[in-house]
């Protein structure tokens, strides 16, 4: 699609999986378990299973800590886009679109 980008980049808070350093735009691909898709759902799950209250912390902290990173990260000038595992493996295409379509917002907003 053209646009320049790194990947797995350490020096940023979050370490995200995709940087477009000229846009400002960081992308992180959270996986469904860890990340905590359907959070509500996933709980009720977990509280039944195995070791339920450290898995249960486990996913909450993650949650909070994706918040956190997303946060700081704004607040440092960087757009923050998350995308799911499952929604990623279903639409690869469709994902790649809605970065690119972001891209050249930003990329338009700068021209005028």
């Amino acid at each position: 699609m053209g646009f320049r980008f790194r990947i797995d980049v350490a020096s940023l808070i979050g370490r995200p999986d995709i940087v477009f350093p000229r846009q400002r735009v960081v992308v992180f691909c959270d996986g469904d378990f860890w990340h905590g898709r359907d959070l509500a759902a996933r709980v009720a799950k977990l509280r039944i299973g195995h070791n339920a209250s450290y898995w249960v912390a486990k996913i909450k902290a993650n949650v909070e800590r994706d918040r956190k990173r997303t946060a700081e990260l704004t607040a440092n000038g960087w757009r923050v886009l998350r995308f799911w595992e499952s929604d990623i493996a279903r639409s690869p295409h469709g994902v790649a679109q809605k970065i690119a379509a972001r891209l050249r917002r930003i990329d338009q907003a700068a021209r005028e």
